[in-house]
């Protein structure tokens, strides 16, 4: 019984470790976005529409997220997952809530849509932050195992995720958009290539911790770094569309904005390789 009772407690200890890191990931990961003006102010004029999208396609990503991360790195499989994704967004709501009323963001007497906005779209980003936490805040204490290793449609969801979360920190700004219409056509072009060329360099080349080799590097270029790198530009169009930033633009407005955010876009998804 004794023994139990003890095993019971180092579980319990564990966990409470790993709830204690999920908040620092969320802090960590998502403070750049807490402190973002247009944040605030996209969380009460976001069309509800547009919102509801973003929730709705932000659990399957960060359910995915947590089966191959997850901040309970003991624990794997699909119902350990779920638990994850549904604490760690509880951890990412309830960080933005403490740092934004710290802010002072949440006005008095705020309509409860204005409020409920803004902690959607910040908790998010800290459910990721939560997420990622086992692996990036540990201390190497945890071996990740081969077992962990991502199959090819796994390392292209994780691209997305590292997408996803460098344009919701670039999408809302308007030097976004700024950066966009001072380009020309010859400053876009040049910008896919670096792109593409910083991404493969970030996976294959310069020597990162979790840095990739390849037996195959023609494969691997076409595989991984294009095939990712049109993962990264959808991925781009979308987060512009979430935040309104394609309506009443033209076809080639978009083109150049979406390029634009597909420079952090494929940092992002280079890092998501090395760091899960």
């Amino acid at each position: 019984m004794s023994i139990s009772l003890a095993f019971d407690r180092r579980r319990e200890l564990d966990y409470a470790r790993d709830l204690a890191r999920a908040f620092g990931g969320a802090l960590l990961f998502s403070l750049p976005l807490l402190m973002t003006m247009e944040m605030w102010w996209f969380g009460f004029i976001l069309d509800p529409i547009r919102l509801a999208v973003f929730l709705v396609v932000a659990l399957p990503l960060l359910l995915g997220l947590a089966f191959y991360a997850g901040f309970s790195a003991g624990h794997r499989g699909l119902g350990h997952a779920l638990l994850d994704t549904l604490v760690a967004l509880a951890v990412g709501a309830l960080t933005a809530a403490v740092v934004l009323t710290l802010f002072g963001v949440f006005e008095p007497g705020a309509p409860s849509r204005q409020i409920v906005g803004q902690l959607t779209l910040q908790a998010v980003a800290g459910a990721m932050g939560a997420l990622l936490a086992s692996r990036q805040l540990s201390a190497g204490e945890e071996d990740i195992g081969d077992e962990d290793q991502a199959s090819y449609p796994g390392e292209l969801f994780l691209m997305v995720a590292g997408a996803l979360f460098l344009g919701l920190n670039m999408a809302p700004t308007e030097e976004m958009i700024l950066i966009a219409y001072r380009m020309s056509a010859v400053h876009v072009v040049a910008l896919l290539f670096a792109s593409v060329l910083v991404m493969h360099a970030i996976v294959y080349k310069v020597g990162f911790a979790g840095q990739e080799a390849h037996d195959r590097p023609v494969a691997a270029f076409v595989h991984y770094t294009v095939a990712g790198y049109g993962l990264v530009l959808l991925t781009s169009l979308y987060v512009l569309w979430v935040f309104g930033r394609t309506q009443g633009h033209g076809l080639a407005e978009i083109v150049d904005a979406v390029v634009v955010l597909s420079f952090p876009g494929a940092v992002g998804a280079a890092a998501a390789r090395l760091l899960v």
